[in-house]
């Protein structure tokens, strides 16, 4: 838990606002303000406590600072306040929403399961029961006929809590013990715990605060395991443990010092090395071992740069009696090169697949007489199959704009690969590939539940001139019979952050608004990585508003070319996404009917400043360190919480999740707080806390959708569509 600031005297002012009631009177496409009240209702007011950051000879003064102590009751009370008041101003659509919930849920196959796939000789499933929450993860021997073996009903787990995740499951090579790892409170902070698969005994060994993963050397004993900082959070340390000792007999094997760092472990498909991997935004560290020899020491594979700010990323495939390695070593798109055993350093490595400027080398599956590469070419990501001599073809999906993957895909010795596909319009597919006759088998298709039909529908990829020139993709999927005519509603997503691609993929949920004349479009701005590296680069640091402009610009266009209006343009981003929600609003807000940021990261520079926050000090490299003047400034000028004046703003729904580890629940409070002070406007403003939940919402398969139903509602209201 991050370490509290203690502010005396903090006294504020709630709105009681729990027992009004509301009664919305019909609203037009023309009319931008939200709903008139029969009754005019006082939103929650934070009690403004001035709190002088001071740094570089500039004094910020945030009144809103004590919001970060999770622990004041008054700060719970006011988060329940604001839940109250958005419960209320949205009270008239209460009915709709339950509606668009069952809605979006009866699409969902009820009893569904997945493609089995097979590894060290069981067949691996997860299913899932009509009615129930959670999965159902289970196995059978050799045969799909064989007896299943029930591992976890997560359903029967999951009782008694709130929240609740089932995660980091590994079998041991003998296939008789599995890892699995909890999470109770959604911090992403994981109890990894052991069970006999055998007997169906739970083991009394229990690893606490961890990533969630296990990684077995072949001994079917030893364990390896990343074990988390209190307070920030970081993957810092590994430890191995040896199953039916106590943790606190746990040797720590490595241990990541540099706080701009983080660590992980896993072991090679081939099964023969343990990896330890250390990373930060900019460069890679790996260190291998023997997975037959688990007392021995990990052999740093090719060490980080050693100058300040220096930059190598790599990952590593192991295959017979070599290392493949990906890497952008003189090569910003990466490359991949191979070197043998024993001669990891790099003046060792020799080219396989050279540098181009116009594709970005994504990552390798290694299999006995192929190798597959994913490649993004254009925006979008192409599957490549190479024999190991000889050039190699690309997989023919018969669509333009899509996302593909390869899929799980564990053994060596197999001509067919598991992939996955998707496009706008064509539900979630996953295909066995036969490498050698280049056959597409469909193994499953999502079902979705009622009358959809993928032909009712359309996707298009436009191009959208930047201000400085450079063309930006945007991708588009709306019904047939959608009018380029200006007034039609529009919802636009980005992210535009870390190097993430956003890809144009199929969601059911997303049909509630395609099949009420909404269009959905995903800008694809610089910050991502879907053009290439230099698509990255060129929206971070001190080019970060590159990301900001493009979202502006690509909604000009399409309110310009008549795909929408100012009227009846909205825009969503979460996280980071959340962000740039921040920053495009305070741009231009005459934009936007309607914003929603979801988990949003607003408050960059006092997080940036603080290093006893989760995700900070990794982050350096991709916001830059505001304790530099130059970065400062630079974050000033952009931070959505410091750049709030007295402008109006669109309707805005803000949400956030009490114990979100990634994004502090109090950015998105204070952010709101700030808005109803300054904001000139009547139009809405709420914030949506789950008091249960983190960065990711509520748990189960089910739950998240109510979060969505009122996203979809705020969004539909506004636009006076009321079924």
């Amino acid at each position: 838990m991050p370490k509290k600031h203690l502010i005396s005297g903090i006294i504020f002012i709630l709105a009681a606002v729990c027992n009004l009631t509301l009664k919305a009177q019909k609203m037009t496409t023309n009319d931008k303000a939200p709903a008139m009240l029969d009754e005019k209702i006082k939103a929650p007011t934070a009690e403004k406590q001035a709190k002088e950051l001071s740094i570089h000879g500039d004094t910020r003064i945030d009144n809103y600072y004590w919001l970060n102590e999770r622990e004041n009751p008054k700060v719970i009370e006011y988060l329940e306040a604001e839940n109250a008041y958005k419960k209320t101003m949205m009270g008239h659509t209460e009915e709709f929403q339950e509606k668009l919930y069952d809605e979006i849920v009866r699409r969902i196959k009820q009893e569904d399961q997945s493609v089995p796939y097979k590894k060290n000789g069981y067949y691996y499933i997860t299913r899932y029961e009509k009615g129930k929450e959670y999965p159902i993860y289970s196995r059978k021997k050799e045969t799909l006929e064989a007896e299943e073996e029930i591992m976890f009903d997560v359903n029967v787990m999951a009782e008694g809590h709130d929240y609740y995740q089932l995660g980091g499951l590994s079998v041991s090579p003998d296939n008789k013990i599995t890892s699995f790892a909890i999470d109770t409170v959604s911090r992403r902070i994981y109890t990894i715990g052991f069970k006999n698969l055998e007997t169906g005994e739970i083991l009394k060994d229990k690893l606490e605060i961890t990533t969630g993963g296990a990684t077995w050397a072949n001994d079917n004993k030893t364990i390896f395991y990343t074990k988390k900082e209190e307070g920030t959070l970081r993957s810092y340390k590994i430890f191995k443990h040896v199953l039916g000792t106590e943790q606190s007999e746990d040797v720590e094997v490595y241990h990541e010092a540099d706080d701009t760092y983080g660590c992980y472990v896993y072991k090679t498909k081939s099964k023969k090395y343990l990896v330890v991997g250390s990373y930060s935004t900019l460069a890679s560290e790996i260190r291998v071992l023997n997975a037959d020899t688990p007392n021995g020491t990990f052999e740093v594979f090719e060490a980080r740069p050693t100058e300040k700010g220096g930059k190598h990323e790599y990952r590593v495939a192991h295959f017979e009696d070599k290392w493949y390695i990906v890497t952008n070593w003189e090569a910003e798109n990466f490359r991949l090169m191979e070197t043998p055993e024993g001669k990891t350093a790099k003046e060792n490595w020799k080219e396989v697949i050279p540098h181009r400027k116009d594709v970005l080398l994504q990552g390798i599956d290694v299999f006995a007489d192929y190798m597959v590469l994913s490649e993004r070419i254009d925006g979008i990501t192409q599957i490549r199959v190479k024999p190991w001599e000889g050039e190699g073809h690309f997989i023919d999906f018969g669509e333009d704009a899509f996302l593909a993957y390869t899929s799980v895909n564990p053994e060596f010795d197999t001509d067919v690969l598991r992939v996955g596909y998707t496009s706008l319009t064509t539900p979630n597919s996953t295909y066995d590939y036969n490498m050698n006759d280049k056959k597409l088998t469909l193994l499953k298709q999502q079902e979705v539940v009622g009358d959809f039909d993928a032909k009712n529908y359309e996707s298009e990829r436009i191009y959208v001139t930047a201000r400085d020139g450079v063309k930006v993709p945007v991708s588009l999927v709306y019904k047939k019979g959608f009018k380029k005519d200006g007034k039609a509603p529009l919802l636009l997503n980005a992210y535009g952050s870390y190097g993430y691609s956003s890809d144009p993929y199929f969601s059911s949920v997303r049909l509630s608004l395609l099949d009420r004349g909404f269009c959905y479009a995903i800008a694809h701005i610089r910050g991502g990585q879907e053009m290439g590296r230099h698509w990255y680069e060129n929206g971070k640091l001190l080019k970060k508003k590159n990301t900001f402009n493009d979202f502006v610009d690509c909604s000009k266009h399409l309110i310009e070319n008549n795909y929408t209006s100012s009227e009846s343009l909205f825009a969503m981003g979460g996280s980071a996404g959340g962000l740039l929600m921040g920053a495009i609003i305070n741009m231009n807000p005459e934009l936007y009917r309607g914003v929603i940021a979801a988990v949003p990261f607003v408050d960059v520079i006092t997080t940036m400043l603080d290093e006893s926050i989760p995700l900070t000090t990794g982050e350096f490299d991709e916001w830059g360190n505001p304790k530099d003047k130059e970065y400062y400034d630079y974050i000033k000028s952009y931070s959505p919480y410091d750049n709030v004046e007295a402008k109006d703003y669109p309707n805005m729904l803000v949400t956030t999740g009490l114990h979100d580890s990634q994004v502090q629940y109090w950015e998105p409070a204070k952010w709101v707080a700030k808005l109803r002070e300054l904001k000139t406007d009547d139009n809405l403003l709420l914030l949506h806390t789950e008091m249960e939940a983190g960065h990711g919402g509520k748990s189960g398969r089910f739950a998240r959708y109510y979060e969505t139903a009122l996203q979809y509602a705020f969004f539909l209201d506004l636009m006076g569509i009321e079924e």
